[in-house]
């Protein structure tokens, strides 16, 4: 605004931030992923990511929280020291930041933190997104099955999409992966995504991370399928592991160079094809690191879905974006 007076100008920098949020690192990957390092005014850390697809999709992966509280096994988000939940303005902000570079026309609330648990602040963003180009039907919110916001979510706010965490058919072993699942059995959890279904008469999206030796053999494809009626209310979404680093006490301070090289990820350890059954599956640990868990073969990926799809569930597998700098799917963890 260099119609303003210097002063005047100066005066509203200071009393009226042009975002809640301070941008710091930021990080370039070889397919076009940016994800960038933002802090809020209280100093919480917080990533958002900005997609870009070969046929024109801009898709942005926002963050609800500061962290996560709820600690799944596998998420590198759920091992940092939980801050806070963000505000509107603080979601809507990673948003504005990447809209301002280019246009955007998707989101998803994939980002750090559970949505659910934050679902004012979520769903009132979710009201103006489309105001900067995302319409409500190409905006998805996942969660990990945090019940009373599914509730929620059937009755209340824009008719965006419907994401479920889901990773294991069997209790014991979600809960294993997924404390949450101690709290909200997964039972009770697809009753409510089923009454969401009919609700908003759009089908649930199921995202199921491909762990090698844990939940890939054929008997947990087939146990998935057995969960999933009406089929035509689902759509399983299999997703290829990312390596994530071993836990930290607190994230670092942000780095004051604008650039963060993508750093190249370790290569995967030796998969193998879904097999016959096995005694017991290994358990995971709590908090593994990258050597406690891999990520199933391609052949393993294709031999579950084909499973998955004989018995009438329609599935694909989710592309991978960002991996060489940290920005794909649960591996934002506010590093810098």
């Amino acid at each position: 605004m260099t119609n303003l007076p210097l002063e005047l100008r100066d005066a509203l920098a200071g009393e009226v931030p042009f975002s809640s949020l301070e941008a710091g690192t930021e990080a370039l990957a070889s397919d076009g992923t940016e994800k960038v390092l933002f802090h809020t005014a209280d100093g919480r850390p917080l990533e958002a990511v900005l997609m870009r697809y070969r046929d024109g999709r801009r898709s942005l992966c926002l963050s609800s929280q500061s962290g996560c509280p709820l600690t799944c096994s596998f998420c590198a988000t759920g091992r940092m020291k939980f801050g806070r939940n963000l505000t509107e303005s603080e979601i809507l902000d990673q948003a504005l930041h990447f809209r301002r570079k280019e246009a955007v026309n998707h989101a998803v609330f994939m980002g750090m933190g559970e949505p659910l648990m934050n679902l004012d602040n979520v769903l009132a963003a979710c009201e103006r997104l489309p105001g900067i180009g995302i319409a409500s039907s190409n905006t998805a919110i996942s969660t990990v099955g945090w019940l009373p916001g599914i509730v929620r979510l059937a009755h209340e706010g824009p008719p965006v999409r419907l994401a479920l965490s889901l990773h294991a058919a069997d209790e014991a072993l979600r809960s294993e992966l997924m404390p949450v699942n101690e709290r909200y059995p997964l039972g009770d959890v697809l009753r409510a995504c089923l009454e969401w279904h009919e609700r908003r008469r759009r089908q649930v999206f199921v995202e199921y991370l491909m762990l090698a030796g844990v939940n890939d053999r054929y008997e947990q494809a087939v146990a998935l399928a057995d969960l999933l009626e009406p089929r035509h209310a689902f759509k399983v979404n299999l997703i290829p592991f990312n390596p994530i680093g071993p836990a930290r006490a607190s994230p670092p301070p942000p780095a004051q160079h604008p650039i963060d090289p993508a750093r190249a990820s370790p290569p995967p350890p030796a998969q193998h094809p879904i097999g016959p059954a096995r005694a017991s599956p290994r358990p995971p640990a709590r908090h593994p690191t990258d050597a406690r868990f891999g990520g199933s073969g391609r052949d393993a990926i294709a031999a579950f879905r084909s499973a998955l799809e004989e018995r009438g569930v329609r599935t694909t597998v989710r592309l991978t974006r960002g991996r060489d700098i940290d920005a794909a799917c649960g591996q934002l963890a506010a590093r810098g």
